[in-house]
């Protein structure tokens, strides 16, 4: 198939530090380039990928101080992509609803995974305008909010195979990784740090939008001695990071679309204790490959019985169910459908 992948531009393909959504669209291309597949990836000149690169800005947006108005790259780029759309059999974007009007106008099936948030109620409206738009979800928890609209079908992140090691012996710490902000909790990943006596790494980045509550709320917990504040780290960092840890903490207090973070650590063998928000009863197996918690007594609970879970078992659930491979071959049933609806 003729396919193109839309990418944001906030960050390149893949992300040199933090960034989900661009990482997920580079391991998507490339696989889908290796299963014979002629992809077109629209995306920051920046980028690094086995498929045909059209830059459509020069770097990545975050690394760019002369990027003061994204959606207006943004609006360039869908209009380079929708100009070219007779060239594909399917077009497959990941900039959430902005594709959306162009999609309207183009007899070319396009398939829009939306990789955010959907339960914020400004949203309601956008979405009852374009509910004719096929899209696809990352969790089946993610589309909870609006049930209503077209969903295609929902397929679960992937990574390459041999992007992490595995681990079955860690050092005696707990990490976070992801950034700081409100809905992340880092202060109950720390405060779960202090209750079990374990050190905890942080690697995480804190963008703008958060500098004051990195300032006010979690600057004055980084002086804790079981603490060690990483900054960001790339994929090899994360590697020793994850591989080295006894769990992966993911208290979060949002409705998570899906987590990377939390299948990287299982291509590790790192258990994950997290708490019951959006995707993580999808992701983790309670009692198998992690813990899914409710408050922090619960989550120091599961500390203490991590010797319990097999890290190996962390590992098979990755190779099973959060590959790559399997991630473009779901895509491509998509494809397949869409292309076959738009012939009929």
């Amino acid at each position: 198939m003729r396919i193109a992948q839309v990418s944001p531009l906030y960050e390149s393909v893949p992300p040199r530090g933090y960034g989900g959504t661009e990482r997920v669209v580079a391991y998507l291309a490339n696989e889908l380039v290796a299963l014979g597949h002629e992809v077109t990836l629209f995306a920051s000149g920046d980028s690094y990928t086995k498929a045909r690169l059209e830059a459509c800005a020069p770097r990545a947006l975050r690394s760019d101080p002369h990027a003061i108005e994204p959606i207006a790259r943004h609006l360039v780029e869908l209009e380079r992509v929708f100009r070219a759309a007779a060239a594909f059999d399917v077009v497959h974007a990941h900039v959430d609803y902005l594709a959306f009007p162009f999609a309207r106008r183009v007899p070319v099936p396009v398939l829009s995974t939306l990789h955010g948030r959907l339960d914020l109620e400004p949203l309601v409206p956008l979405y009852r305008e374009y509910g004719d738009q096929c899209v696809v979800s990352v969790s089946d928890a993610q589309r909870l909010p609006l049930p209503w609209l077209r969903w295609l079908g929902t397929v679960h992140h992937g990574l390459p195979r041999g992007l992490y090691d595995f681990q079955p012996e860690p050092d005696d710490y707990l990490a976070f990784v992801g950034r700081i902000s409100p809905e992340k909790r880092l202060d109950r990943a720390i405060e779960i740090a202090q209750r079990t006596d374990l050190p905890l790494r942080i690697a995480a980045k804190v963008d703008p939008v958060d500098v004051d509550y990195f300032r006010a709320v979690i600057r004055p917990l980084l002086d804790h001695p079981l603490v060690e504040f990483l900054g960001e780290v790339d994929d090899r960092g994360k590697n020793e990071l994850l591989g080295g840890a006894r769990a992966l903490l993911f208290p979060i207090d949002w409705p998570e679309p899906f987590g990377l973070i939390m299948i990287e650590a299982f291509a590790c063998g790192t258990p994950v204790v997290a708490w019951q928000h959006g995707s993580v009863n999808e992701v983790i197996e309670h009692g198998v490959t992690g813990f899914v918690c409710d408050d922090i007594g619960a989550a120091v609970r599961a500390v203490r019985a991590l010797d319990g879970i097999d890290r190996a078992a962390c590992r098979r659930a990755f190779e099973e169910r959060f590959t790559a491979d399997r991630m473009a071959r779901d895509y491509l049933a998509l494809y397949a459908r869409l292309a076959g609806e738009g012939s009929g």
